[in-house]
């Protein structure tokens, strides 16, 4: 049985996946599942794919609105994790062997590593900033899947991945992120109104930028001086990559507003490309959108 250790995780790759609004859940999917001492090390072995939230529990917890919160937030991240539910009274060998002694308590997985998040009861905004810090860590660490519902709705299959997008996506597993831009070059040559690959460029293309920083010394550039354009540029790609969108943004947008010609121009085109990164109905775009046109006009 794994120990557990602390956020943060090693640094690594960034993931793609993590980048973008995950799709809606298909009517019924359900992102939440049960271990016991029997399955519990083959549920964690998929967190070599993307990241695991368990809940270890009890009736005997009366943490119901916990449960309910992390079904929600499953159920809304669409894949992005896989909530694991453990009964420490049916399965006290799990419970033994990681030391719990109180519950409830959650803990996330990535890569076969176990992270506590938090223990005892907390309200949704508590539990989604927590999740949401685990799965940042993912994405600094290049875990690029998505769980598969656990229970398909009543006749249809598990959707898979696009196959269009089959090459990209094993040159984004691969950490290769120029192919990856290279794979969606060859399908926006053959449909350059494939919105989906077009916005799958952006985001490895983000993914490239941010390979290629020196993030201590962009950071500090950019504090330094807000009108320093490469280094603002970095600092936005990095925010955006964390899940600091509306930052990332405002910082562009208060640029444009301290720069003229080139350089401003340099700014609102980066500013579009990100926004296509995020995807246009994001709430945090649309926002940026208009404050990018007050900020112009």
């Amino acid at each position: 049985m794994v120990a557990m250790s602390s956020l943060p995780f090693a640094g690594g790759a960034m993931d793609l996946s993590a980048l973008k609004p995950a799709p809606p859940a298909p009517a019924g999917a359900s992102y939440v599942t049960t271990a016991d001492d029997r399955t519990f090390e083959s549920l964690l072995a998929q967190s070599a794919q993307y990241p695991l939230v368990f809940e270890f529990t009890s009736p005997r917890a009366n943490a119901g609105a916990l449960s309910a919160d992390l079904d929600a937030l499953a159920a809304e991240a669409a894949g992005r994790f896989l909530l694991v539910r453990v009964d420490v009274d049916a399965a006290p060998g799990i419970a033994q062997a990681l030391g719990i002694q109180a519950v409830p308590m959650v803990v996330g997985a990535l890569a076969g590593q176990l992270v506590p998040l938090f223990q005892g009861t907390a309200d949704k905004p508590q539990v989604k900033a927590a999740i949401d810090q685990l799965l940042q860590v993912a994405a600094a660490n290049g875990l690029s899947g998505r769980a598969q519902p656990v229970a398909p709705p009543a006749g249809e299959e598990p959707t898979g991945p696009d196959p269009r997008f089959q090459a990209a996506d094993a040159a984004l597993a691969a950490g290769d992120f120029a192919q990856a831009v290279a794979e969606f070059d060859k399908l926006l040559a053959a449909n350059p109104a494939d919105a989906e690959a077009s916005a799958g460029r952006a985001q490895a293309r983000l993914l490239v930028r941010i390979s290629e920083i020196d993030t201590d010394a962009m950071v500090k550039r950019a504090t330094a001086d807000p009108t320093d354009v490469e280094a603002a540029l970095a600092a936005a790609d990095l925010e955006l990559a964390g899940g600091a969108v509306a930052r990332a943004f405002d910082r562009l947008i208060n640029l444009v507003r301290l720069t003229s010609g080139k350089e401003r121009d340099t700014v609102r085109v980066r500013l579009l490309e990100l926004f296509e990164t995020v995807g246009g109905d994001d709430p945090a775009v649309l926002k940026a959108r208009r404050d990018l046109t007050t900020a112009l006009f």
